[in-house]
């Protein structure tokens, strides 16, 4: 359905309806026709059920995911902050003077987003519209950008302490609580246990640095690279770049940006988001306790913290330090700021309705026994060797068709966990389906023209969304068959994935230093794009507030 609608959002709600409906009729419309119908019909043909289970996701776990929600849209107002005080544009300017080649762009683009790992909707918007001008002064292809922005957003959010983990650990709660288990470990250390597993994140971060430090391309980036290095064009001459960051988020106020104004939150984000976590899981146990045994009693912390709760606090606290900078600054008085937080709520908008829609579609899978009906149908016939890359497979499947990583999280992992628990009864087996469902999710988004990351990378960056879609598949194919390949290796073998990750940087290298030089020597090209003798040599200079082409041409976006 998401296929041939491209409607993400549409594609939940339609499988949640769907659900309803047989939900309402009963078992099997086959046995009693007209029973299974006047059922449905008695639900409003599904609809009664259907915004039921809406409204119990949104409520479920004495209001977890209302706490989701509620950071979710502070994380949006507190970019929009960062956005309208000048901070996006004050490391903009701060990188123009000081990196003068295409691979301290693009690696200066990685390692911003490493940073900002909270989101990775605040990262494509931050970093993309970061680094575009500098980029663009130094003839780096908007695919390019895109592609190295992309590829380190999600990947990174799904391995931190992000707007990502208080969904992934509510739903790893909610699926071992559908287990009934006498005894069942915290989701957090489910978590943690799944990160070594999460293979396709990992490496997909290590194979943009890969990309970035060895210069070398192979697919349709390669072409891209040689345009744009030889003739100054950063995209196709009938390319379609999407809309600019300015857009959503209005003028920022750039008159004197400050550097203060875009760390001063992010730091206010992560130190009040850890503080408050684990001031939330500390044992109510004596000062003497944790003199005995700091390491144990930090561990407990970790592991038993309010996360969703904490999210909420650092969020806010992001937001109150927009205020406050804007006052200080006297950059935006508090009715300028209000505006700006309001422009932020509705930047996450796609993301909200995502998210209430996948949880949704979880309380179906729940209420239908999805997973306990396909754990007895593959139970017997599939071997636990395989069920992490089918499980991969399966996600990135569900994530390519459907648009949306959380999404995809959402059908799965209720059926995932029952299923990889009746299998084994392996609590690490658990881990690391549920490290394969992260990167599967990851890999079907990196791929889909209709995936909400693919279009804001696109978008932040000024690149043509399909043509960013078309250079970063060959990357996301190589990074997900290792993965798979890795993943094989562990069922057969369980041998940790310490040493296979490892391995799998080796094979990435290799691959990519061979297919740059198979895809160079057919189309005639070296394997590292070089520019021309026309801009080679430009001198480096701050770029405007508009979006210029290093032709000197206006680029309309």
């Amino acid at each position: 359905m998401a296929i041939i609608t491209r409607k993400a959002v549409l594609s939940l709600f339609l499988g949640i309806w769907s659900g309803a409906v047989l939900y309402a009729g009963g078992p099997s419309p086959l046995d009693d026709p007209v029973g299974w119908g006047r059922g449905v019909a008695a639900d409003g043909f599904g609809i009664f059920t259907t915004f039921d289970w809406i409204v119990d996701g949104i409520m479920a776990d004495d209001g977890f995911y209302v706490q989701i929600l509620i950071f979710t849209l502070l994380l949006g107002a507190g970019v929009s902050m960062i956005w309208n005080l000048g901070g996006s544009y004050a490391v903009r300017d701060w990188a123009l003077e000081r990196i003068e080649t295409q691979r301290g762009a693009t690696f200066a683009a990685w390692l911003l987003g490493l940073v900002m790992f909270f989101d990775d909707y605040a990262n494509t918007a931050i970093v993309g519209s970061t680094i575009k001008d500098v980029s663009d002064e130094l003839h780096v292809s908007r695919e390019k950008l895109s592609y190295v922005v992309d590829s380190t957003a999600a990947p990174v959010a799904t391995l931190a302490i992000s707007s990502w983990i208080a969904f992934q650990l509510g739903e790893i709660r909610d699926a071992y609580d559908e287990l009934g288990l006498a005894e069942e470990p915290e989701e957090m250390e489910i978590f943690l246990q799944s990160i070594p597993y999460n293979m396709y994140a990992i490496l997909a971060i290590v194979m943009v640095l890969i990309i970035v430090v060895t210069g070398r391309d192979y697919g349709e980036m390669l072409t891209a690279e040689h345009r744009s290095r030889s003739t100054g064009k950063v995209t196709r001459d009938d390319a379609q770049p999407m809309q600019d960051v300015e857009g959503d988020l209005g003028d920022p106020h750039a008159e004197n940006p400050r550097l203060a104004s875009f760390f001063t939150p992010v730091v206010v984000l992560a130190v009040v988001t850890l503080g408050t976590a684990l001031w939330t899981g500390f044992p109510a146990e004596p000062l003497t306790s944790f003199l005995d045994r700091p390491g144990d009693t930090v561990y407990t912390a970790f592991i038993k913290a309010n996360y969703a709760s904490a999210l909420v606090y650092g969020s806010f606290a992001m937001v109150a330090s927009g205020f406050v900078l804007g006052k200080v600054y006297g950059i935006m008085d508090a009715g300028e700021s209000t505006d700006a937080t309001i422009d932020g709520f509705g930047l996450m908008l796609t993301a909200v309705s995502i998210l209430v829609l996948a949880w949704g579609i979880g309380t179906a899978v729940t209420a239908l026994d999805t997973g306990g009906f396909v754990a007895n149908v593959i139970g017997d016939s599939l071997p636990a060797e395989v069920l992490p890359v089918v499980v991969l497979g399966a996600a990135a499947f569900i994530a390519f068709s459907t648009g949306t990583a959380w999404g995809t999280m959402g059908i799965l992992t209720p059926i995932a966990i029952p299923v990889a628990w009746s299998m084994t009864g392996d609590h690490t087996m658990v881990s690391a389906v549920v490290g394969m469902i992260f990167s599967g999710a990851i890999f079907g988004d990196h791929s889909s023209p209709i995936s909400d990351t693919s279009v804001l990378s696109a978008t932040f960056t000024g690149a043509d969304l399909i043509d960013h879609v078309r250079t970063q598949i060959p990357y996301a194919l190589t990074v997900g068959l290792v993965s798979a390949l890795l993943m094989t290796v562990w069922g057969f073998t369980r041998i940790t994935p310490f040493v296979l990750l490892p391995i799998g940087v080796v094979l990435l290298t290799g691959l990519v230093y061979g297919l740059s030089e198979f895809d160079a020597r057919r189309k005639g090209v070296e394997p590292i794009a070089a520019n021309g003798s026309e801009y080679a040599g430009d001198p480096v200079t701050p770029g405007s507030e508009s979006d210029v082409s290093v032709d000197g041409g206006s680029q309309t976006e």
